[in-house]
C-alpha cells in the first residue's frame, strides 16, 4: 500500500465510529472472528481499544491484521484502522 492509498483510507475512517471495542480481555478469539465476519460488509474498520486494556495498541493491530489478513492503515491514540478489499464488489476504490 503507497502512502497516497494510506493517505486516503484515512481520511474515510476519521468520520467512522468504532465498530469495536477491546477491553480487558484483550484480544480473544471471539473477537478476532467478530471482526473477521465484519470485512464482509465492510472494507474499512476503526476499532476502538479501551483504557482498561493493558496490551499495546500498536501491537494489538498488528496481531489483528495478521489474523484477519487485512492491512493495518493507522494506529493514533487508542483507535485502529484496518482495511480489507472486498474480493467480488470492492466498494473503496484505492489511488493509483
Amino acid at each position: 500500500m503507497t502512502s497516497k492509498q494510506r493517505a486516503y483510507l484515512m481520511s474515510l475512517a476519521s468520520n467512522l465510529n468504532p465498530v469495536f471495542q477491546i477491553g480487558k480481555s484483550s484480544l480473544t478469539p471471539e473477537i478476532t472472528d467478530a471482526i473477521s465476519e465484519c470485512f464482509n460488509n465492510n472494507e474499512l474498520i476503526k476499532i476502538g481499544v479501551l483504557k482498561n486494556c493493558m496490551d499495546d495498541p500498536k501491537a494489538i493491530g498488528e496481531v489483528l491484521a495478521e489474523r484477519t489478513r487485512s492491512q493495518l492503515v493507522q494506529v493514533i491514540g487508542k483507535k485502529i484502522v484496518l482495511y480489507k478489499p472486498n474480493k467480488d464488489k470492492p466498494k473503496i476504490e484505492l489511488p493509483k
